[in-house]
């Protein structure tokens, strides 16, 4: 139960504000943009996904093309059919839907994709490019909606201390960048880092990405921080749950995002403004 005090982020309101704002500006587009989404295998929660962004695309005006493959697909043909996208002038963005199959290798597929169409940002011009503070980087998709959230809440980000739980490539080592960038002190934390808890009470800003469910208590936190949980976990009963412990944390004087409700709405309405802004470039280059 939330205090009078406490503020929850709400992030399917404000992923909802983005989607509309975008569907206005594609409206007025002559051509439809073109997002191409790679689905290997038969992994349930993959699918889901890409349903998810189906739908969300086709509200907003995209059109969302996906090939899916079977889990035995060879890695050659992937990248020939990556190469072919990189080449077709309609497609404006190419996401590979994650995880693939163990005998592909990921890192040199997302690699194959043209920086330009690389909506998910997880290739290393774009990594490279949001490091060294580039305005040309493709920002992946879950930091960008994590500093969105933040945003969203009205803190100053300059001076302030954010602590990220999670050294991932797709949300740890990029939202750092994005918070140095805006003048953050940035601690990356992760599984080895000594004195957690401790370090924890010391943020103004607290981005939970751990995978460990409800790691974070009340006690780690202190009164008016900015808490921002990315993980996605189930319970044994099957509830979703997040890595910080949301009920808990409610009764402190905190803005919070729920599991679900928060980050996972916002990182399907970033893919989408990330394809809507590689068509606008792409366009202006033509």
């Amino acid at each position: 139960m939330a205090t009078e005090n406490n503020i929850i982020i709400d992030g399917k309101a404000i992923a909802a504000e983005v989607r509309s704002a975008l569907k206005k500006h594609i409206a007025s587009a002559c051509v439809r943009p073109v997002l191409a989404v790679i689905l290997v295998g038969e992994n349930e929660a993959s699918r889901i996904y890409v349903r998810n962004k189906e739908k969300a695309a086709a509200e907003v005006g995209i059109e969302c093309r996906v090939l899916q493959f079977g889990e035995n697909v060879s890695e050659k043909e992937l990248f020939e059919v990556v190469q072919a996208l990189n080449e077709d002038p309609a497609v404006n963005g190419i996401i590979i839907q994650q995880p693939l199959p163990e005998q592909l290798d990921t890192r040199c597929l997302v690699e194959a994709i043209c920086p330009e169409k690389d909506v998910d940002g997880f290739g290393p011009m774009n990594l490279g490019r949001l490091q060294g503070g580039s305005p040309d980087a493709v920002v992946a998709a879950t930091p960008k909606g994590v500093l969105r959230l933040i945003d969203s809440t009205g803190v100053e980000l300059s001076g302030k201390h954010a602590v990220i739980i999670g050294r991932s490539n797709i949300v740890g080592k990029p939202l750092s960048s994005l918070l140095l960038n805006r003048d953050c002190t940035v601690t990356v934390t992760h599984s080895k880092t000594v004195g957690l808890k401790e370090i924890v009470c010391q943020a103004d800003i607290v981005v939970a990405a751990c995978g460990c469910p409800r790691l974070v208590k009340d006690d780690w936190v202190k009164d008016g921080a900015v808490v921002i949980d990315v993980g996605i976990n189930r319970t044994e009963n099957g509830k979703l749950c997040g890595d910080v412990d949301f009920d808990a944390l409610c009764r402190k004087n905190v803005r919070i995002t729920p599991v679900p409700g928060g980050v996972g709405p916002m990182t399907v309405a970033m893919l989408l403004e990330n394809t809507w802004q590689a068509f606008q470039k792409q366009k202006k280059n033509i």
